[in-house]
């Protein structure tokens, strides 16, 4: 057993390094799809490399049995990748990352259908607030979207997050870390073919600056966050684990606001809180047996 503090210590610093990393690809002049892809090459290199150094063998039997499911999982993490980049180069980091945390929402939405999970009647305030909250952040409410594109992009990220969640879900047996060395790897390969059909052809202005900020992305923000989250995570208390993970989006509205001078307004702030209240009152709804499933089984929030 870890010492306590130290593992909280790991868990918050991972989950704020996913949250600054809308701010750091702002300081990217790379397409957003290139930066994705490299970070799961660098973090996924990372991981394997750690998993090495610690000499812990993948096992290849319980791979191979989920083996469908790890490739679906890993090119639905790609997907989100896409997406979410592409949302934070089109609209507000803060905007961009709130429509991801629209996940909690679409998986209460489709966990009867997909997870054959009974319906909760009780959370559904909690969907209605969040579908109110995404209203107010994204500007519809009143005929002053920045951006729609952008939203989409971040709403079709979410989506692919359910996804995630739901993959990850059904693999049984393999280790937390293992499994996200694979879907990391999985993921770059899902980016590859869309990398090459949008800049064949196209003269990439690679300067020093972008490819530190996508070294320090791939390195940092992923290779040695996940390292660090899943440790946290293997002896945090499950609620701790459940409402720390919420951190994420706070810190990237607050580096949108605060660093990167994004204005929210308003109602934007309102439809945030209502989003990550709504998230994280769903969450403690939960069962006890399903709660710690779901938290020990947990992807990292900045995915």
């Amino acid at each position: 057993m870890g010492n306590p503090v130290l593992e909280r210590i790991k868990y918050i610093t991972a989950v704020v390094l996913y949250g600054t990393i809308g701010m750091f690809l702002r300081y990217v002049s790379l397409p957003s799809e290139i930066a994705a892809m490299f970070r799961g090459i660098i973090g996924s290199a990372f991981i394997f490399a750690f998993l090495k150094i610690r000499k812990r063998r993948f096992d290849r039997a319980a791979i191979r049995s989920n083996l469908g499911w790890l490739v679906l999982g890993g090119a639905a993490l790609g997907l989100n990748w896409i997406f979410l980049f592409a949302a934070y180069v089109q609209t507000t980091v803060a905007i961009a990352s709130l429509c991801n945390y629209m996940a909690p929402v679409i998986v209460i939405l489709l966990s009867p259908l997909v997870l054959g999970e009974k319906p909760d009647l009780r959370k559904m305030p909690c969907v209605a607030a969040a579908i109110l909250g995404i209203i107010l952040v994204s500007g519809v409410w009143n005929g002053s979207v920045g951006n729609p594109s952008g939203i989409v992009m971040g709403l079709l990220a979410a989506a692919c997050f359910v996804l995630i969640v739901i993959c990850n879900r059904k693999i049984r047996g393999v280790d937390a870390l293992e499994k996200a060395a694979i879907q990391l790897a999985l993921s770059a390969v899902t980016i590859l073919p869309y990398v090459l059909v949008r800049n064949i052809g196209t003269a990439l202005k690679v300067d020093l600056r972008s490819v530190i900020v996508v070294v320090i992305l791939g390195l940092v923000h992923t290779g040695f966050a996940y390292c660090l989250y899943f440790s946290g995570m293997s002896t945090l208390p499950v609620s701790a684990v459940a409402i720390l993970g919420y951190l994420e989006p706070v810190v990237s509205v607050l580096c949108s606001v605060l660093f990167l001078h994004e204005a929210l307004g308003i109602a934007g702030w309102i439809g945030a809180v209502l989003i990550l209240g709504a998230a994280i009152l769903s969450e403690t709804m939960r069962p006890a047996s399903k709660k710690e499933d779901f938290a020990r089984g947990k992807d990292p929030p900045g995915i």
